[in-house]
């Protein structure tokens, strides 16, 4: 069996609008905005150290309700951070809603404007 060595490059959310997700994901949570080449629709993209982030603004062909209350219920990407306390603190200022990892794990599940899930979690 090969042995590619993946590591990930970016992972792509759809957004409605583009500008509502960057006071989000910018704003609020802090990712610096990096180039995008001109695709022939809006979007933007987020640098993440060597990840990367690509907001699609594009009609979603998923529902927007019915989504589980827990985003780890749901597809998600994960994102880890030193201290997760300051998250938290962020999330509670901007009346932005999250639910805690049931593993007990020091984590946290928010959504997006556009009802992507994330998760957020404390490296060990």
């Amino acid at each position: 069996m090969p042995n590619f060595n993946f590591t990930l490059h970016h992972a792509s959310l759809i957004v409605a609008d583009t500008v509502a997700s960057l006071t989000f994901y910018c704003d609020v949570l802090g990712m610096q905005q990096t180039d995008r080449p001109d695709l022939g629709f809006p979007g933007a993209w987020l640098q993440l150290g060597a990840q990367q982030i690509h907001l699609l603004e594009l009609e979603n062909p998923d529902p927007a309700t019915g989504r589980p209350e827990h985003g780890g219920r749901d597809r998600h990407i994960a994102l880890s951070v030193q201290e997760l306390a300051p998250v938290r603190e962020v999330l509670d200022k901007n009346g932005i809603a999250y639910t805690l990892s049931k593993s007990g794990r020091q984590a946290l599940f928010c959504r997006d404007p556009d009802g992507n899930a994330l998760e957020i979690l404390q490296r060990a």
